[in-house]
């Protein structure tokens, strides 16, 4: 695809750069990047600086910790029309990335280069209020899955996981370890939980693929 191709699925998918006065954008225009990411491609390690404000065009990014023991904790995920929590926070308090982050799939990235996105919040008010408020909204997830891991039960966290990824078919595209990574759990235990389920009639699970057939059931199970 062209790079201005990139650049009308960029400004699509994040119209507040349209207030963007116009020598502003034409910054922003002249100096964002679009690298891609191939599936499982790492997007950044733990230590690494962050040289560029991320948006995601296409595809998506998984962010986790991994433990001294290789249990890995997801943080967070960034689809396509979100940005990266930690390299926001990077650029605006220093620091280096505090986690590790790769493609999920295929994934098309707007890199905006460090001096560039300094610039704008220096000189853009509405570059900077849609930086800050996309930057709250991001720690307000945040700080929803410290509440999540401090006070849910694992299996509360799974009925909740399937939830919130079930497409509009009620249907799961994940594996039992793939599901035990996103918690920070182990397959073992994600597929006792999900055997007990199908048994009770709320799932059914097939290789690779959750179908939900109760969603009432599973929605009280994780206490809401």
């Amino acid at each position: 695809m062209p790079s201005h191709d990139f650049e009308d699925v960029w400004l699509g998918l994040f119209p507040a750069l349209a207030e963007l006065a116009p020598e502003h954008l034409a910054l922003a225009r002249a100096q964002v990047r679009f690298p891609e990411l191939r599936e499982r491609d790492v997007a950044y390690r733990q230590g690494w600086e962050c040289p560029n404000y991320v948006m995601c065009l296409e595809g998506g990014t998984r962010t986790f910790k991994t433990s001294s023991s290789g249990r890995e904790l997801l943080l967070y995920k960034v689809a396509a029309g979100g940005t990266c929590v930690f390299t926001t926070q990077c650029l605006l308090a220093g620091g280096t990335f505090p986690a590790e982050s790769v493609a999920e799939a295929p994934t098309r990235l707007a890199a905006l280069p460090a001096a560039s996105f300094h610039t704008l919040m220096a000189q853009s008010p509405p570059f900077r209020r849609f930086v800050l408020d996309d930057y709250s909204t991001l720690l307000s997830t945040m700080i929803s899955l410290v509440d999540e891991m401090a006070f849910a039960s694992l299996e509360q966290r799974l009925a909740g996981r399937l939830i919130a990824e079930a497409d509009g078919q009620g249907c799961v595209a994940k594996t039992h370890q793939q599901l035990a990574l996103d918690l920070g759990s182990v397959r073992e235990v994600i597929s006792r939980y999900l055997g007990e389920w199908e048994r009770a009639g709320w799932i059914r699970t097939q290789r690779g693929r959750i179908e939900i057939l109760d969603r009432e059931a599973l929605a009280t199970h994780r206490g809401t």
